[in-house]
């Protein structure tokens, strides 16, 4: 059998030491199915690095100097749609998380997660899954204001599958209809619900209250 495909890494991120542990642990941490192709500690390069370096998947740490990881975020989709972005942090605060989701980011993690621990979320956002820590999770979707969207009982069985982070033959097998069926009702409701990305339609319809309890 093949060897499985190495997951190509850019990093940005103002603390040398947490970039360099992540160039020798994850290596060695995921037996050489992961690696650290390009970084940055500069906000404003994190676009033009990845543009050099075209890796699978961007590191973005959030809490940097001017213009800071949110921008970078937004820079990085615009510039690079096709890479996917995972916004990361050492704090607590949903806000941040949140605003990087809209801004494009696919999923987030804490950085205080262990580089064995990195494979199987990042792999999860290769094929197009959000991906919050359980704790994000339950902050974003405290019900919120109301929202205009008015959602069936088939879509908010959907959304909630998404939310719960359930991959696309999981999904088919709750909803017992084809993995076909469910890539086009995710992309419905995707539209239906004006966002860009998976992560974001389980933030929004959570904050307004679409989820139930």
């Amino acid at each position: 059998m093949p060897a499985p495909p190495v997951v190509r890494l850019a990093v940005v991120d103002d603390h040398p030491l947490f970039v360099r542990g992540l160039e020798l642990l994850l290596p060695a941490t995921t037996d050489g199915r992961a690696e650290v192709v390009g970084s940055t500690g500069d906000a404003s390069s994190a676009a033009s690095l990845v543009s050099r370096c075209l890796p699978d998947l961007v590191l973005v740490d959030l809490h940097m100097p001017p213009p800071g990881g949110i921008r970078a975020v937004a820079a990085i989709r615009r510039t690079t749609p096709r890479v996917r972005v995972v916004a990361m942090s050492g704090g607590t605060d949903p806000q941040p998380a949140l605003e990087a989701l809209r801004a494009g980011a696919e999923a987030y993690l804490p950085k205080t997660a262990e580089p064995e621990e990195l494979l199987p979320p990042l792999l999860a956002v290769l094929e197009g899954w959000a991906v919050l820590p359980a704790e994000l999770l339950r902050a974003l979707l405290r019900p919120g204001r109301a929202s205009p969207v008015d959602l069936d009982v088939e879509e908010q069985r959907l959304l909630r599958s998404i939310a719960g982070g359930h991959s696309t033959v999981e999904i088919a097998e709750r909803m017992h209809v084809s993995e076909r069926t469910v890539k086009r009702m995710t992309a419905a409701l995707l539209r239906k619900l004006r966002v860009s990305s998976r992560a974001e339609a389980a933030a929004l319809a959570g904050q307004a209250g679409l989820l139930g309890d």
